[in-house]
């Protein structure tokens, strides 16, 4: 088996009120250079979200979340920053901001099939538990 591969991921957050800081995890973002590998997935439980902020506006905060997917893709419908080289994607869909969605701190891993944290990451902070 081959030697398993350094990773970093970031879990994207819709931060309604920032002044409070309190948010819902919606998305993931995970980066393996030596894999040449970065996709972001992205989830939103709108019942939750609305629940917890009930003036939000959650078709605006859903167009806003599906434009990380497409960014990390490069997808060239996305805007000149899907177009930068894939680690500068990464370090720009995780940079700090202050706005409605935003990203955790980087963290590091190891894995042998980056593609597989994808779908552990979502199930383990993103994806509702039974």
């Amino acid at each position: 088996m081959p030697a398993p591969n350094a990773f970093d991921y970031a879990i994207i957050r819709v931060v309604p009120r920032v002044e409070r800081d309190e948010f819902i995890n919606a998305g993931v973002i995970v980066h393996c250079p030596t894999r040449d590998f970065l996709e972001a997935r992205v989830w939103l439980d709108e019942a939750r979200l609305k629940a917890l902020f009930p003036a939000i506006d959650v078709a605006d905060v859903r167009a806003h979340l599906e434009v990380f997917p497409r960014i990390a893709a490069g997808d060239v419908t996305a805007g000149p920053i899907a177009q930068l080289p894939r680690s500068q994607r990464f370090h720009w869909l995780v940079a700090p901001r202050s706005t409605m969605l935003q990203t955790s701190p980087v963290h590091a891993g190891m894995a042998h099939a980056p593609d597989d944290v994808v779908g552990q990451l979502m199930a383990s902070f993103v994806l509702p538990t039974l």
